[in-house]
């Protein structure tokens, strides 16, 4: 579905709402992103949710049904006051850990997760660290050196490549060290789409302060996480819950001479974290290689808690691999990613383009300007050489171009429930 739609399909059953109607009690911690949320209340569907503490950004810009905004004022503390120095800034030092977003998920969670020790619950906690601005707690920051950090995956060569994507929606990278602040808010957030200005090396920005900044901020999720399952140890209910951890999107945090994200779909955007812990899974503890999409999730949670899962529903089913039925490598022969005209700051061009990836080729087609990425990840796992124009790999091209095809095809949503022949 397209982002920043204006309602969500009524059509659709949410997870949550069908673990509602199976009797679990349900919570939602942050921002749940189903429609708009910029700028505005996010309009819920019939999501089955029994609490809703919502928060759509790190910074509390604005009220209204925000809840991390009335934290912050239980606290006496003013967050359009208190923030305003930090929201134009792209990295460096930010707010302290106390009044931050993961703090009050924190609080929010531990509280629900006591409150109902003695029911089935579904919980969801969605909050936005990682992600730009990079600016997190100074006391984290501090943990990190930038001179330890890991080089991003660049070649020069990858300047030359990234100039054909000119019109290609790609978020852009004004920051060009740690302590600079945008002019205006429209710098920060209006003008990040670029045209020609992706062709710049790392070194330009400085990927390696900004890299600390981005592992400081992933600390903060660890200890949000630690405290979580603290509480869950605490109160007796670590040993019969089901607990995953994921991302929606990774960041390009200089790969190929690119920041944040956009219409691409390089390893460092779409190749994200998934932990999932299942109380007596023999698997426990084990690192898989399977291919795994998002839409996976929610059977695999309906398919553990001993519920139908909606013929409807696109992904496939984790259970058999983590109750230790199947191989831990072997769990669909392809993955697909899909961008939809994500971005919607001035300048952008609506960009539309799709992944196919086998577990060893990548096909990226951007099917809006007509060009098109072919990487082999067994000879180019940085995916620095792209052969699309390559004569040698054409016969692979064209196969895989068939396949996606195929998979998007079979894929798409064919709207509401069928009831009867016609």
């Amino acid at each position: 579905h397209q982002n920043g739609a204006g309602t969500f399909p009524s059509h659709l059953v949410l997870l949550p709402k069908l673990m509602a109607n199976a009797g679990y009690y349900t919570g939602h911690i942050g921002k749940l992103h189903l429609s708009a949320t910029r700028g505005m209340i996010e309009k819920r569907p019939d999501d089955g949710f029994a609490e809703f503490y919502w928060s759509p950004e790190p910074f509390p810009e604005w009220s209204g049904n925000h809840d991390y905004h009335a934290w912050m004022w239980s606290k006496g503390v003013n967050p359009e006051a208190y923030f305003k120095p930090y929201l134009d800034q792209h990295y460096g030092p930010g707010p302290a850990a106390e009044y931050r977003q993961a703090r009050w998920a924190g609080d929010r969670a531990e509280r629900f997760i006591k409150m109902h020790s003695d029911r089935s619950w579904y919980l969801g906690v969605n909050i936005d660290a990682p992600h730009p601005p990079l600016n997190p707690p100074p006391d984290y920051l501090r943990r990190f050196n930038p001179n330890d950090m890991p080089d991003p995956a660049f070649k020069p060569i990858d300047l030359e490549h990234q100039k054909k994507f000119e019109r290609v929606d790609q978020q852009a990278k004004f920051a060009v060290d740690p302590w600079h602040a945008a002019t205006d808010a429209g710098e920060a957030h209006n003008d990040e789409l670029a045209g020609p200005t992706h062709e710049a090396p790392p070194t330009k920005f400085n990927i390696w302060e900004m890299r600390a900044a981005y592992h400081a901020e992933v600390a903060q999720v660890d200890d949000l996480v630690g405290r979580i399952l603290d509480t869950l140890t605490e109160t007796g209910q670590l040993d019969r819950t089901i607990i995953v951890f994921m991302s929606d999107h990774g960041d390009m945090m200089g790969d190929h001479g690119l920041l944040y994200k956009g219409c691409r779909f390089y390893e460092g955007v779409v190749h994200v974290p998934l932990v999932i812990s299942v109380p007596g899974s023999p698997a426990q503890g084990s690192v898989s290689n399977a291919l795994v999409e998002l839409v996976d999730i929610a059977p695999t949670l309906l398919s553990l808690s001993g519920l139908e899962v909606p013929k409807a529903m696109q992904g496939l089913s984790l259970d058999q691999m983590l109750l230790g039925n199947t191989s831990l490598d072997c769990h669909k022969p392809y993955v697909v990613s899909e961008y939809h005209n994500s971005l919607r700051f001035r300048g952008s061009r609506g960009s539309r383009a799709s992944m196919y990836y086998d577990g060893r080729h990548k096909l990226n087609v951007y099917h809006d300007v007509g060009i098109g990425e072919l990487f082999d990840h067994k000879e180019d796992p940085n995916e620095h050489y792209d052969v699309w124009d390559s004569h040698h790999h054409r016969g692979l091209k064209y196969d895989l171009l068939g396949r996606s095809f195929s998979a998007m095809m079979l894929r798409s949503g064919s709207g509401p429930e069928r009831i009867e022949d016609y």
